[in-house]
């Protein structure tokens, strides 16, 4: 059995970035298209503010947007996938500086990965 090489977890999380972002923009694409197909003929009205609909505020509603093939929560979907793509990148350098047994770097990803959890938990940027 071969010992692991900081090189595979390099080329894992490479492709982690690339697969994601690819998904992301092939999934806001189609949303895109999908909500032009629908929309795209309604001519704009820039007097009153409309806002985004109540669906796309949480995950149930995108959820049942995406399976009811609405454009803008597929849109919504898309945006969230390329969100969680660094996110996923950190917590494959997790797992990587684990396997490596560095555990200071382990210590280092696990505090940043808390960090970015209680970001978004909490609403607070920065």
């Amino acid at each position: 059995m071969s010992r692991f090489k900081d090189t595979d977890m390099q080329a894992v999380i490479g492709w982690i970035l690339r697969l994601g972002v690819l998904l992301s923009m092939s999934i806001i694409f189609i949303g895109g298209i999908i909500y032009l197909y629908r929309h795209g003929h309604i001519p704009a009205d820039y007097h009153t503010f409309k806002g985004v609909p109540d669906f796309v505020h949480n995950a149930p509603g995108i959820f049942n947007g995406v399976i009811t093939f609405r454009g803008r929560a597929i849109i919504q979907a898309g945006i969230i996938l390329l969100i969680a793509t660094p996110i996923l990148r950190v917590v494959f350098s997790a797992i990587g500086f684990i396997l490596e047994r560095d555990y200071l770097y382990t210590g280092i990803t696990i505090l940043v990965l808390l960090i970015i959890t209680a970001s978004m938990l909490s609403g607070h940027a920065g």
